[in-house]
């Protein structure tokens, strides 16, 4: 059943749906009308540049997500461990344990790639950059820590693909387990995980 839509924030969450299950090409206007409960001609309203706008709505949604829930905390947070921790608790419940496409990833690895280059390189940028720095304020060398950074995020891109291609979440779960222990600094007997607003992850799972 689509969503009841009544404004332009509305129709974000069933579009990335459409896009992560048909792609940019196969996203129809008919499944995203379907999705979204709304005709051409509301959706021309919404977004009249069509489905580029469309796309680019989405993934501005994922984009301030991931600023809020991982970005700025890794950054920011006084506790890099708490901060890591979260970062691979919001991404296990973001991703679904792998259920779930990155849209972002899957776009990058399209013909669309180019069309929405700057917002797919800012994506992968700003989440290596503000791990980065977390690792950095954990005492560790800036190179060893740049390393690391794009280490894990590869590993996160790469668990989505293999839990999905092999339809086992154990395998997103495991990578984002090695993670924790190649990441987090054992200090404490927190378990190595962080706190993390379960209000802001709930919001973001929509997108």
């Amino acid at each position: 059943m689509a969503r009841m839509v009544a404004e332009r924030s509305d129709a974000i969450a069933p579009l990335a749906e459409v896009f992560r299950e048909h792609g940019y090409e196969g996203a129809s206007l008919a499944l995203i009308g379907k999705a979204t409960g709304l005709g051409k001609g509301s959706l021309y309203h919404f977004f009249p540049n069509g489905k580029e706008e469309m796309v680019r709505a989405v993934l501005g949604e994922i984009g301030q997500w991931f600023e809020d829930a991982v970005y700025s905390p890794l950054r920011n947070e006084s506790d890099a461990n708490g901060a890591i921790g979260a970062m691979l608790d919001a991404t296990d419940q973001y991703f679904r344990s792998g259920r779930r496409v990155c849209l972002v990833g899957a776009l990058a690895v399209a013909n669309t790639r180019d069309l929405f280059a700057q917002a797919i390189r800012g994506y992968f940028v700003s989440w290596v950059d503000a791990l980065q720095s977390a690792l950095i304020r954990q005492g560790r060398d800036a190179d060893q820590s740049r390393i690391l950074a794009e280490e894990a995020v590869l590993a996160i891109q790469g668990a989505i693909v293999l839990s999905r291609a092999l339809d086992d979440p154990a395998v997103f779960q495991r990578a984002i387990d090695q993670l924790r222990g190649r990441l987090v600094i054992e200090n404490d007997a927190s378990n190595n995980r962080g706190t993390i607003d379960d209000s802001s992850q709930n919001e973001g799972c929509l997108v």
